[in-house]
This record gives structure tokens, C-alpha cells and sequence, in this order.
């Protein structure tokens, strides 16, 4: 079922929108040197890749989907908790199960096709999921989990319409701020928005006046890094790498290869992306990339050549398959954003390579810095043990999946280095 033209006409939508408007302004051909402007994207002027607003809750029908996600947030633990209150809460949370696995079929064309309720309904589908799925006992998702058809069915044909995977995304849960550090730093990185649109709408890059405007953009930008890294870096005065662990990642985590979801009433064939949501999903700090021209896919012969693990990890394309995980109007700006080509610019005029090489140099030590907070927040605990008030643990259950991966599914330590690795690359000699 179809609400909403297919992702594929809404991307040449957006395209054909920042056309028209280029032309009613300048009256020619659209180029690299006239206005470009993230409202064409959905990227707010102070909210950035945030919604303007707060989601309205989902109306008439749709309100039982959001009264049991209401409840489900006190009623469920996760189906590996052992603890006393976790035991005190396990026939109220297979009642809510049961709850929803009687639900009746709502069909949402009810919804209209306003993409600000499609994406509420995404928030609240897929919270719905993976509240069922991580609150299972690991008895019942040994071997598979099968998503009923009144949750499985609407939450497809949602996820379909606006190009989103069916399942929990960084831009669904920021809009609640589950990811407290992660909010932060989108928000902080509006500032850095705001520096892009001003640099690449400058009408003249190379005389003397352009060139120290750039210079100190370029230094407003280090600035904002570093201001983003030290988020980073108080990460653990705000949150607990161990009770994060283990209380609090396993609810945001995708699919197990070991134990697959099935969407009853779905074609087996569909595929979808199901890693879970990462905050590899950052539009910001995917835009950051686009502007300094960092090569994650090693598409470019840049020195130092990439080590076997940096060209391993560049060949699973995980940046490119984080970008499915965002809302469609934002991996159009990003597009934009990376054909503008602003490393190119620099690499011509030796006055902006100094200023450009700090950005990238910040970026680098940012990146450095991840690097020691996912070490400290998943590999240590990896080897960590649990909380006392999650009781014993089921082994059977813990060997499922390798503890070691991030929330969205992937070897931490080699793709925080290759991004680390990548970003060296971009300084310009």
C-alpha cells in the first residue's frame, strides 16, 4: 500500500523544489555558486536536523498504539533481567504482549499523508517493536522472533512511505532524548550548520576579503568541534558505562542473526534494514563529513594508504548504510552538501589550507576521542559484570550476540579507527 508518492519521486521532489527556487532568485541555471539553504531539506535554522517542532500524539484509533507504548514503559523489563522487580513485572508484561498481538488491524491511510504524523507513527510503531521484542523471556526468541501482524503490518506500510527501515532509528529517538549526549550534540551542531551556509554562499572565495572571511568560519568551525568533543568526553560524568550497558542499549538494539525478526502478514522476501539505531545515524556529523570531504569508502588516492583493516572496514559501507537510516529530506541535503566540493576550494589557495587542515585536525581528535569513549562504554563492559539488580544471567541468552558491537550492530573499535584513519586522510599537504 501507497500513502505518499514513492521515496524515489519525493527525493526528485526536493531536487526539483531547490531548482525552481535557485532559478526565482538568480534567474539562471542552478551551480555551485548560488544560495544554498538547509530549510529546502528540512534542516531547521535553530533546530537543525531536529523537528521544529514536538510530534503530536497520534489521533482517534492510533491513540491505542500510544496508550500501551505509555504502558509498556512501566509494565516491561528486558527478557534477559533476572532481577526481584523485573520477576514482579513478568505476567503484566506478557499480558501487554498478549495485548498486542490481539490489537485490530488499523490501516493507515487513516493517517493522511502528513509526513510530521508518519514520522510520530514510525517513533511510536517502532518503540512498540522493540519493546515486544527485547522484553521476550529468551525462551520464546530462541530461534526467531515473529513480530505480530497488528504491529508488523501498519509499521511496514508506515516505514515504506516515508523511506525509513521498520525498525528504531537515531532520528526516532532523539526526538525523546534517549540519546541525552547525542541530542546535545545535534544541537550544538546547528552552529556548524549555520557555518556551512555561510561559506558556501559566499559570492567570491579568493580575494583578500574572502579569504580571511574564510579563514575565520573555518576557525568559528574548529571551535565547534572541539566543543563537540568535549560532550564526548563528559560522557561518563552524566551516564554510567555499566548500567548504559546492560540496562539501557539492549532495548535499541536491531535484529540478531541468530534469532531474525519475521514480520507476519510481510512478504519473507522484502528486505530491510534492521541493524537498530546508532548514533552512526547522526545527520550532524555525517554533514560535518560531507563539508570537509572525509573519503570513508576510500573512493580517493589519499595518503597514508589505508591499512588491510581500514580497507576491510571501507568495503562494508557502513557510513553509506547509515544514511538509510535517516529521514529522506536530510540524506538530500547531504548530497548537496558533499557535491559542493569545499576541500577542493582550499586545496587551491595555500593561505586556506592551514585553515582547513585545523578543521580536519579537530575532526581527527574528535574522532580520537570516540574512540576512547566506545572503548570505555562497550568494550570494557563487554567483559563487564551486570548489575547486581538484573540477578543472575542467562548465558544461553548472552552468547546470542557478540557484546562487543555497538547499538547498531557493528565492531566498534575498527570503524571508529577507520573513521579516525579516514578523516587523516582529507589533511591537505
Amino acid at each position: 500500500m501507497s500513502i505518499l508518492p514513492s521515496p524515489v519521486h519525493m527525493m526528485g521532489r526536493l531536487f526539483d523544489g531547490m531548482e525552481t527556487y535557485r532559478k526565482s532568485r538568480s534567474g539562471a541555471p542552478p551551480s555551485s555558486t548560488q544560495v544554498f539553504t538547509g530549510r529546502l531539506f528540512d534542516v531547521d535554522p535553530e533546530m537543525g536536523f531536529f523537528p521544529s517542532q514536538p510530534y503530536r500524539r497520534l489521533p482517534g484509533e492510533f491513540e491505542l498504539w500510544e496508550h500501551e507504548l505509555e504502558n509498556a514503559r512501566s509494565v516491561l523489563k528486558l527478557g534477559e533481567d533476572r532481577g526481584s522487580d523485573a520477576f514482579s513485572k513478568c505476567a503484566k508484561g506478557e499480558e501487554w504482549r498478549q495485548r498486542l498481538r490481539s490489537w485490530p488491524l488499523l490501516d493507515v491511510r487513516n493517517l493522511g499523508n502528513g509526513i510530521r504524523v508518519l514520522r510520530r507513527a514510525h517513533y511510536v510503531l517502532t518503540c512498540l517493536l522493540h519493546f515486544y521484542v527485547h522484553s521476550l523471556p529468551p525462551y520464546q526468541a530462541k530461534d526467531r522472533v515473529v513480530i505480530p501482524k497488528p504491529l508488523s503490518i501498519p509499521l511496514v506500510q508506515v516505514s515504506q512511505t516515508i523511506d525509513l527501515p521498520p525498525v528504531l532509528t537515531f532520528a526516532d529517538i532523539t526526538e525523546e532524548n534517549f540519546y541525552l549526549l547525542s541530542a546535545a550534540a545535534e544541537l550544538k551542531g546547528v552552529e556548524m550548520l549555520r557555518v556551512f551556509e555561510k561559506i558556501l554562499n559566499m559570492p567570491y572565495c579568493t580575494d583578500r576579503v574572502g579569504i580571511a572571511t574564510l579563514t575565520r568560519e573555518f576557525e568559528k568551525l574548529v571551535r565547534i568541534i572541539d566543543e563537540l568533543a568535549a560532550i564526548l568526553k563528559n560522557a561518563s560524568k552524566t551516564v554510567d558505562p555499566n548500567i548504559f550497558y546492560w540496562m539501557a542499549r539492549p532495548w535499541w538494539n536491531g535484529s540478531d542473526a541468530a534469532a531474525p525478526w519475521v514480520f507476519e502478514g510481510v512478504p519473507s522476501d522484502t528486505p530491510f534494514d534492521l541493524g537498530g539505531a546508532s548514533a552512526g545515524q547522526s545527520s550532524v556529523m555525517h554533514a560535518l563529513d560531507a563539508f570537509l570531504d572525509i573519503d570513508h569508502a576510500l573512493n580517493q588516492a589519499r595518503q597514508p594508504a589505508p591499512s588491510a583493516e581500514n580497507r576491510e572496514t571501507a568495503a562494508a559501507g557502513f557510513m553509506e548504510k547509515m544514511r538509510r537510516y535517516m529521514p529522506v529530506e536530510h540524506r538530500a541535503y547531504l548530497v548537496q552538501l558533499q557535491k559542493r566540493n569545499i576541500r577542493d576550494t582550499m586545496a587551491r589557495h595555500s593561505e586556506l589550507k592551514g585553515p582547513y587542515n585545523a578543521a580536519v585536525e579537530a575532526l581527527k581528535a574528535f574522532r580520537s576521542a570516540h574512540i576512547r569513549t566506545g572503548t570505555l562504554f562497550v568494550i570494557s563492559q563487554a567483559n563487564s559484570s551486570r548489575p547486581e539488580c538484573m540477578g543472575t544471567p542467562d548465558f544461553s541468552a548472552q552468547a546470542k550476540a557478540d557484546r562487543s558491537r555497538g547499538t547498531g550492530g557493528n565492531p566498534v573499535a575498527t570503524l571508529l579507527k577507520g573513521g579516525r584513519d579516514a578523516t587523516a586522510r582529507a589533511i591537505l599537504n
